[in-house]
């Protein structure tokens, strides 16, 4: 955690550099550990243990703004580099639009979210590489085309500690475990099939310690004989873990900075229907114990439950300070916590037996798309369903589109959000997606 001594060097910082030449300060502390144990055909390949301390010093001087860093927490040596920063910062141009945030805006508050695992430091490096052992041991000699077996364990716990000059302070602390599977098979000719599977979670008791390699194994298997199919329109699933590939790129177009440079497709577009009326995207950023929560952004700007899309109505942007100014907007938050959307009635299975003619997507290989006009290209791989049923795997096919043609055509959303990330999207079932194969 951080430390009395440290929070108060944090003030004292920003008091040397208000007394300095600045108008107004930010300082973040940030302290951790994290270790990674990484485990290659049973044998531990790759080890890694670092702590490692951060003070971020945001200077506001004449109009003008500078961030510098450092990760010695020496008071001689910090204001050294906040003088030093100061001096600096009067060659840059004026920039009005560089402030803190309004103080009514900030998170006023000590509440817990519980996303601390104290039994972090109890969990012994040997524990740690069984672990990824176990999950590699699921896959080993398990198939006779097995090229490699890759398994990690990954761990991290993070505390942070930040003040303004006009009024904010909070603090945070956080812990994370992950343990990772992936493979690769021989399949016909040159094809050699890949495949991965994971779990996180902020508790290691909550952390799915079997059949990680065991899915993975599963889900390369069924990759083998992968084909093109003809082109054509059909209708598409995505299983929740790839979900967010079309989720991302209408997120950020909502981001203050795309917005002030005209660079997202959802530009003017504020309390205006933009998707189907079936989809409403919740950000709740105070759910206990996720992935995701807090309770204020980056600058200390109080989070809130508050609708992105509601019933296909674009409800808000994510406008921070910065952009607020230049756009003479009011500020928002910064960027997302938790996103969920309003969940259907089916799981995957059930989707899937739904459609008469489609394509299971269950990976995306590459590809791009235009953030001022919102089309898109990607790469994918899954497999056919026909009348309900998964038949053959098919690989290097393309989707092509624009977003919010795609997301106007959501048929259907399942049950099943993907509990190990931020973004509790289920699967989802679009009607009508360009595919080019054969």
């Amino acid at each position: 955690m951080i430390k009395n001594n440290d929070k108060k060097l944090v003030k004292q910082t920003m008091d040397f550099a208000l007394k300095n030449g600045c108008q107004a300060v930010k300082i973040r502390l940030s302290c951790g550990t994290n270790s990674v144990f990484e485990v290659r055909d049973m044998k531990v390949d790759y080890l890694q243990q670092a702590s490692e301390n951060s003070l971020e010093i945001n200077l506001f001087v004449d109009d003008r703004y500078g961030s510098f860093s450092t990760n010695r927490l020496d008071k001689k040596e910090i204001e050294k580099l906040i003088l030093n920063g100061i001096d600096s910062v009067k060659y840059l141009e004026e920039d009005k639009a560089r402030t803190l945030p309004d103080s009514s805006l900030y998170y006023k508050g000590n509440d817990d979210l519980q996303l601390f695992d104290f039994k972090y430091d109890t969990i012994k490096p040997d524990d740690k590489i069984d672990l990824a052992k176990s999950v590699c041991n699921e896959m080993m000699n398990k198939d006779s085309r097995i090229i490699s077996a890759n398994s990690i364990y990954r761990d991290n716990k993070s505390f942070r500690y930040m003040i303004t000059s006009n009024g904010f302070e909070g603090e945070t602390s956080a812990t994370s475990f992950r343990l990772y599977a992936s493979i690769s098979i021989k399949g016909d000719g040159d094809a050699r099939p890949e495949s991965e599977w994971y779990d996180s979670s902020i508790y290691i008791d909550s952390l799915i310690k079997e059949g990680i390699g065991t899915k993975a194994l599963e889900r390369v298997i069924k990759k083998l004989g992968q084909t093109k199919v003809s082109s054509g329109k059909y209708t598409m699933v995505v299983e929740n873990v790839k979900v967010n590939n079309l989720l991302n790129p209408m997120i950020n177009a909502l981001y203050g900075n795309s917005i002030q440079q005209k660079n997202s497709f959802l530009v003017d577009k504020l309390n205006q229907k933009v998707l189907g009326e079936n989809i409403t995207i919740m950000d709740e950023p105070h759910l206990p114990k996720t992935f995701g929560a807090r309770f204020f952004d980056s600058e200390g700007i109080a989070t809130k439950h508050q609708p992105i899309f509601e019933k296909g109505v674009l409800k808000t942007y994510f406008i921070d300070t910065y952009s607020g100014n230049k756009l003479n907007m009011a500020p928002t938050v910064g960027s997302p916590s938790i996103l969920t959307l309003e969940l259907g009635n089916k799981n995957l299975e059930g989707l899937i037996s739904s459609v008469k003619k489609g394509i299971l997507v269950t990976g995306f290989n590459g590809g791009n798309s235009n953030s001022t006009t919102g089309d898109f290209s990607y790469g994918i791989e899954g497999f056919m369903i026909e009348n309900g049923i998964l038949t053959d795997p098919v690989n290097e096919m393309n989707i092509t589109g624009n977003f919010l043609t795609l997301w106007n055509n959501l048929k259907e959303a399942g049950n099943d959000p993907f509990k190990a990330s931020s973004w509790k999207i289920p699967s989802l079932v679009f009607e009508g997606v360009d595919f080019s194969g054969l």
